[in-house]
This record gives structure tokens, sequence and C-alpha cells, in this order.
């Protein structure tokens, strides 16, 4: 029993996984964020194109 204990107590393969989990998470925080910020320039931008073209 306790030689299973201590393969269970020594197995980080769940902690791994967990790792994992976590950075595609806070890639996933990343990227939300850039195209974000890239959406609302991207607005600005095209609202002041498209003002440019009715003002001409």
């Amino acid at each position: 029993m306790k030689n299973v204990f201590n393969r269970f107590a020594a197995d980080e393969s769940g902690a791994t996984a967990i790792e994992y989990g976590m950075i595609a998470a806070l890639v996933a925080v990343v990227i939300i964020t850039a195209l974000q910020t890239l959406g609302t320039k991207l607005t600005k931008t095209f609202t002041a194109v498209s003002n440019q073209l009715v003002a001409n």
C-alpha cells in the first residue's frame, strides 16, 4: 500500500495538464484583449475614412 501511495505522490502528469490548461487560458486572454484593441482602432480608422469620403 505504501508503494502505491508513493507512486501516486510522485506522479506529476496531472500537474502538467493543469499547467498547459493555465497557459492556454492565458494565451486566450491575450488574444481576446489584442483583438478587442485592434477592433476599436479599426472602427475609428474606418469611421474617419467614411467621414472623409462623405465630406468630399
